[in-house]
């Protein structure tokens, strides 16, 4: 068990507490329900709330001259009406997953919270089919399995803020988006926001990228998403919507919605609860109308009285509406820049283990930036020429394991990893000691393992794929390809369910929704 995951075991044992006795079937469900309206009245006795959804608005969604109100909610039976089929849709549609069984069934506050918190920390930059399985795991028992799911720095910061709660807040959590937010380390306004309304029932918005997704069609808005006035503009129509009754199951209803019907590329809107209320279906419709000629003049679909380029939250004018996309048009995303290119070298370290069996050399990336915490071969940045290639790389090995033999590294190829913004060109390298006294001391963020420990460490899948050009190029073994971007072993063991959902987990992948707007694509 790594020093983390064994500091993170011992504060959760902190935070155990004896669980209360929790009925079945309809006792359990009235429980969940009286639990949530005690939280309902309780926010709405601490903080106002508009049960309209209009009476109390944040100043951010005061209108500007440049805002049209069509992209509003301005009418209250409109507002009730979402809320009614959103919830409805959800109540007999929503994905049986562990964390809703959690915040349902939980009766301490402070586990609900924690449930929830360990759930989204979980869910950042990844998809809810992959954290599945590690949450399941991570609440039996915290253990190892935060090393496959990688993004240390949400782990640590996991770390840090349970600490916090056990050591200064009393082993309670904070009760509010707000005190969440500004109390706990690591904890942004989406994740505060939903800890808040699923584990304490306040009446606040969030907005990650479904909702965002889901609200940019339903309001007709076009603009990026990303762009500061947008983003402002989509968690006031979020704090407009929430249902103060049922803030959690409303708030998840509306990331359901977003991640199952309301999808990126190939929306279902025929099963959308709210197509009825989405302006982007109405467009669509209007277009459709005009574009058969079966009325005369203009269809009586309502536009924005500012769509002349005026508009912020309207369609760029330079990307006007597009026929072939429909509801697809919204929302419109900058384009994204391509990624840059860098190179380094790398080396896979070898020598013969203690016991006899082979062990490398691997060496921990620093705790900030690219695949931060995650563990490496020792590379370097690529140099101009070969000669001073090999003499910064050996002086990183030296740097490690102390002196080695400059004669046996050899230059084995080259892959190409390509993450959301870079493209890095590893050139391969590999250093095998034989007939030598193993090393078995190195300093802090190194370790020598076993190749089997390798496939279950923290790694990524550019030195998974790193390390298949060096077996490839070992004799006994299959010959790889020295200009392959990806160089397969001839033969090795179909990987367990674990290996496959850690490698699954390590593929690059385009996120589809606005970075800056703080939540995985579930």
């Amino acid at each position: 068990m790594t020093p983390l995951v064994s500091r993170l075991s011992r504060l959760w044992a902190i935070m155990r507490k004896p669980r209360a006795a929790v009925g079945s079937g309809h006792r359990r469900q009235a429980a969940s329900q009286e639990r949530r309206q005690k939280h309902a009245k309780s926010n709405s006795q601490a903080k106002p709330s508009a049960c309209d959804g209009l009476a109390s608005q944040p100043e951010e969604v005061v209108l500007q001259a440049s805002v049209s109100p069509y992209h509003l909610f301005r009418d209250v039976a409109e507002v009730t009406a979402f809320r009614r089929s959103l919830l409805s849709w959800y109540d007999q549609e929503k994905r049986d997953l562990p964390w809703r069984r959690r915040a349902e069934d939980e009766v301490d506050p402070d586990r609900r919270a924690y449930a929830v918190w360990v759930s989204e920390v979980m869910l950042q930059q990844t998809q809810v089919a992959t954290v599945i399985n590690y949450y399941t795991g991570w609440m039996q028992e915290v253990n190892q399995l935060w090393a496959g799911l990688g993004y240390y720095s949400r782990g640590r910061r996991l770390q840090e803020g349970a600490r916090k709660v056990v050591e200064e807040l009393g082993g309670h959590m904070p009760r509010t988006a707000e005190t969440l937010q500004q109390l706990l380390p690591g904890v942004g306004r989406y994740t505060a926001g939903a800890i808040a309304s699923i584990a304490f029932g306040q009446a606040t918005g969030v907005v990650d990228g479904n909702v965002a997704r889901v609200l940019c069609r339903v309001r007709a808005i076009g603009a990026d998403p990303s762009n500061t006035l947008v983003s402002q503009r989509l968690w006031g129509l979020a704090q407009q919507l929430v249902d103060p009754a049922r803030p959690g199951d409303f708030n998840q209803a509306a990331m359901e919605l977003g991640a199952t019907v309301c999808t990126p590329q190939r929306p279902l809107c025929s099963q959308c609860p709210v197509q009825s209320l989405c302006r982007a279906h109405q467009r669509v419709e209007r277009e459709q109308l005009l574009a058969s000629r079966s009325l005369s003049g203009n269809p009586d679909v309502e536009e924005c009285a500012l769509n002349t380029g005026q508009c912020q939250l309207c369609l760029p004018a330079s990307e006007p509406w597009d026929q072939t996309l429909g509801v697809v048009n919204f929302p419109r995303k900058a384009s994204r820049k391509p990624p840059r290119e860098e190179s380094s070298a790398t080396c896979v370290l070898e020598q013969a283990g203690a016991l006899g069996g082979a062990q490398i050399l691997l060496v921990q990336r620093p705790n900030s930036g690219l695949l931060a915490g995650l563990w490496e071969f020792p590379s370097v940045t690529w140099e101009p020429s070969e000669q001073l290639q090999r003499k910064a790389l050996l002086q990183e090995l030296q740097r490690w394991a102390g002196p080695l033999p400059a004669t046996r590294l050899r230059h084995l190829g080259e892959v190409v990893h390509t993450f959301s913004h870079i493209k890095l060109t590893y050139q391969v390298y590999g250093l095998a000691l034989e007939g030598q006294t193993p090393v078995t001391t190195v300093p802090a963020g190194a370790r020598w393992l076993t190749q089997e420990e390798f496939h279950t460490a923290a790694v990524s899948t550019a030195m998974k794929k790193v390390f298949r050009v060096y077996q490839g190029q070992q004799p006994g073994t299959c010959k790889g390809s020295k200009r392959s971007q990806v160089s397969s072993p001839c033969s090795r063991k179909k990987p367990c369910m674990g290996q496959q959902v850690l490698d699954n987990f390590f593929r690059p992948h385009i996120s589809t929704d606005a970075s800056n707007l703080n939540s995985a694509a579930q």
